[in-house]
């Protein structure tokens, strides 16, 4: 794989956000019970020493997370980090591509559960989890 491909599935993300748009381009994947967010790893997403920062990590596992959440709910509503807990295992580099791999445990009417693996080049570099609340979608 260079430093362009995208594996295939993924496709241009679905949704974009304020946090998240310096790190643009980025790529995703829905499944049954969860959603993948990728992306080719560049300058913008490291931090003073080179490698990809802690930050971005846990921002994109955050959001794969609750998209997961919305996933298996079939986006009848929305969610809010409730908690969130990040164990970094590895690093990544400039030119790997990262998949954030969300994945729902268990839904219910007022609280979501889901766990997410991060990895670069398919080693698995930090681990996540996750609770969600319920809530309505306005308008």
């Amino acid at each position: 794989m260079t430093s362009t491909n995208i594996p295939a599935g993924f496709e241009p993300h679905f949704r974009k956000s304020p946090l998240t748009d310096p790190w643009e381009p980025l790529y995703s994947r829905k499944f049954e019970r969860g959603v993948t967010i990728g992306l080719r790893l560049a300058m913008p997403h490291t931090n003073a020493r080179g490698l990809i920062h802690g930050g971005l990590i846990a921002a994109l596992a955050d959001a794969a997370m609750g998209y997961s959440c919305a996933q298996a709910t079939g986006w009848a509503t929305s969610f809010v980090t409730i908690s969130l807990s990040v164990d970094y295992v590895g690093a990544a580099e400039i030119g790997q591509w990262l998949a954030v791999e969300g994945e729902v445990i268990k839904t219910g009417s007022t609280i979501c559960f889901a766990q997410c693996l991060v990895k670069a080049d398919d080693a698995v570099i930090a681990r996540a989890s996750g609770t969600f609340r319920v809530v309505p979608k306005k308008g």
